[in-house]
């Protein structure tokens, strides 16, 4: 009796060293559903608060206050590269060509979009936890797309149009009218959630599959309807995806060539065109992809002629607008890194990806040595991260995104995620009576293998033991 009182007064002890508290991630849980939901766009006088601002004021007051449970958690190779990439942008500020711009309102919005790291990966600590983010987060992006497919089917709500040849306009899908995401962003949306549905609901029992089954057509629906070529080049990269991972190639194929004949069926001949241009330059939406394509061109241009330093963060659009007249964007990621942060700045951006990179491998690895089978959700959820972190690479050719959320968010996932793959170490104090009582808490994971698959727990210590002497 004694025995295990002790032990769990340690468990209580090393939880409490461990994690944040209920309030701080309950509340981060609402911050994310009234940032993606708009709650300011739909609840009379809201906005007049600043909800944003006063939530991530609330959020960073009550991280700082636990700041003793992240004892070493910055020391992650994602969270270097983060601060590499502030501090080379806080060093240069004096010699990019507009610093006064970058002072006076550009740096808030970077800063609105760089909290999403640090909020996901500290406030994600227990796999439980884990569960709930990834649930309320593919909740919301589901709801931005069926929300502005709904007005469009009952009420002919469109959002947006874009210019044909001539003085024609043809109507595009974007996002509800209390949302600000564009038909391209809504693409983007279409794209991220669903190797999430696909990875996490198919394999489960029959309910997760009918779910699945519904959901599916109205996302690929919705997206014919935004007609964003980005979105079905970031499709495709998803559908690349689950196609190499998937032992049933040949039905994938069969169900690839029915959903493109069901998906050519229902589209206008419009919409068609507009899809065809991305291999035909002939046809009437060719004009416009040329000039995305000469657009990407120029902005790469305009990065070089700063190269060092750039012009400053957030100044893609003044540099657009003063050097080549005209502030309308091309939107490439790669291209607005050039331009605001240089040449040296980009290489530091894009080894930020790669060590991303680098953590999903590695937790792949340990996955792949600790747990066989479909059945298993961090197995598949390292899939998902997997997936849409190439869609996110070939999805930013068409997407700005320095000051944007989704790439520091996303680094935040991974953070959080790897963390709750328990180390070695970790496995062998579980051995013990106390640091079982303390692991089983937080690495429900790490006691499962000890419990179901000792063979295995024993093969991937002993790897880990030959990686460490290598």
């Amino acid at each position: 009796m004694v025995l295990a009182v002790g032990a769990l007064t340690l468990s209580r002890a090393r939880l409490s060293t461990q994690t944040v508290s209920t309030f701080t991630f309950l509340f981060y849980l609402y911050f994310i559903v009234d940032y993606f939901l708009r709650f300011p766009a739909r609840i009379p006088g809201y906005s007049s608060l600043r909800p944003t601002l006063i939530g991530i004021l609330i959020l960073s007051t009550l991280l700082f206050v636990q700041r003793e449970k992240f004892k070493g958690r910055f020391d992650d190779p994602v969270f270097r590269g983060f601060f590499l990439l502030v501090g080379y942008i806080i060093l240069t500020l004096p010699l990019v060509e507009w610093p006064g711009s970058v002072i006076r309102g550009n740096w808030e919005t970077f800063l609105k979009a760089v909290v999403f790291l640090f909020f996901t990966a500290l406030t994600i600590d227990t796999e439980k936890r884990l569960k709930w983010f990834v649930a309320v987060f593919v909740f919301c992006q589901i709801f931005r797309v069926l929300e502005p497919l709904y007005l469009n089917i009952t009420q002919g709500y469109w959002g947006s149009a874009t210019h044909l040849q001539g003085a024609e306009f043809a109507n595009r899908l974007s996002g509800a009218p209390a949302d600000v995401i564009n038909p391209n962003e809504l693409g983007f949306v279409i794209a991220t959630v669903i190797p999430f549905l696909h990875y996490l609901l198919w394999p489960k029992g029959w309910f997760s599959k009918g779910v699945y089954l519904v959901l599916i057509p109205l996302l690929l629906y919705a997206l014919i309807l935004t007609m964003s070529r980005g979105g079905f080049i970031a499709l495709l990269v998803v559908a690349f995806f689950v196609f190499k991972e998937s032992r049933r190639k040949a039905g994938l194929i069969a169900l690839g060539v029915i959903v493109v004949v069901c998906a050519f069926s229902v589209m206008t001949p419009i919409q068609k065109d507009r899809y065809l241009s991305l291999i035909d330059r002939d046809t009437a939406g060719g004009a416009s992809a040329e000039g995305r394509i000469r657009g990407m061109v120029n902005e790469f241009k305009l990065g070089l002629s700063r190269p060092i330093v750039g012009h400053g963060l957030g100044t893609t659009p003044e540099a657009k607008t003063h050097k080549l007249g005209s502030q309308q964007a091309s939107h490439n990621l790669y291209a607005e890194v050039l331009i605001e942060l240089g040449i040296v700045g980009f290489i530091i951006f894009i080894m930020f990806l790669v060590k991303i990179a680098k953590k999903l491998k590695s937790v792949r690895a340990k996955m792949t040595n600790i747990v066989s089978g479909s059945g298993n959700y961090f197995l598949r959820l390292n899939k998902v991260l997997l997936c849409v972190f190439w869609m996110y690479v070939v999805y930013s050719i068409n997407y700005w995104g320095l000051s944007q959320y989704y790439w520091y968010l996303f680094a935040g996932l991974v953070i959080a995620f790897g963390r709750l793959i328990p180390s070695v170490d970790e496995i062998e104090r579980s051995e013990g009576l106390n640091g079982q009582d303390a692991v089983n808490h937080r690495y429900r994971l790490a006691s499962s293998l000890q419990n179901r698959h000792p063979r295995e727990a024993r093969a991937w210590k002993s790897l880990n033991e030959n990686q460490e002497r290598c």
